[in-house]
């Protein structure tokens, strides 16, 4: 297979960053302190048709070729291919949260149908890339610094998902603490594509 493909890990990582930064551009007012990344497609408001169209469908179709590319390169290593099968499924996830956006209002107390597939896939996607390095800490195959960086991405994952669910209680700054905590999950790409191009 193709050994370019090991790349879409990395570009995917890079295009997150300048996809939601370029959609917010087109969004008057909008915090990305205060505001949730999926708020940019969120119903009714001014990205909600472009958001999706540079962040949600490209990112999931790099995912996916990435994943793909762990399956079927590293067959023989079922590590490699268990991370594999988790990245198609945040390919998935970030796919079906494109195509069903979140409800304008993140405090409703009564959400839609759309806004109930968006987060129950938002958390299967964040679920994806805890496995993942998770494979890798355990995983006596990779190498000890390797294991070490993703064991720390790991830590800052959980410890901004929590900071995350205090800020989302107190109204503060939960866009702040969600870019933190996927930050940290979108690093462990980077740094495990790094490792497998090295």
């Amino acid at each position: 297979m193709d050994s370019t493909l090991a790349y879409t890990g990395i570009i995917a990582s890079v295009w997150i960053i300048l996809g939601i930064y370029i959609a917010s551009r087109f969004y008057p007012n909008y915090s990305h302190s205060k505001q949730f990344c999926s708020e940019l497609g969120a119903y009714g408001s001014p990205t909600q048709k472009l958001s999706p169209l540079i962040n949600n469908y490209p990112l999931g179709v790099l995912f996916a070729v990435f994943g793909c590319y762990l399956i079927i390169e590293y067959q023989s290593h079922l590590p490699t291919v268990a991370i594999g099968v988790m990245v198609v499924i945040h390919a998935i996830c970030t796919w079906v949260c494109g195509w069903f956006p979140m409800d304008a209002d993140a405090y409703t107390n009564s959400p839609s149908q759309s806004c109930k597939i968006h987060s129950w896939s938002g958390l299967i996607l964040l679920v994806s890339f805890i496995i993942a390095p998770k494979i890798v800490i355990f995983s006596s195959s990779y190498p000890l610094l390797l294991r070490f960086i993703s064991a720390v991405c790991l830590l800052c994952c959980f410890y901004f998902s929590y900071k995350l669910t205090q800020a989302f209680k107190l109204k503060t700054v939960p866009g702040l603490y969600q870019r933190l905590s996927y930050g940290s999950q979108i690093l462990w790409l980077f740094v495990y594509s790094l490792f497998l191009i090295g």
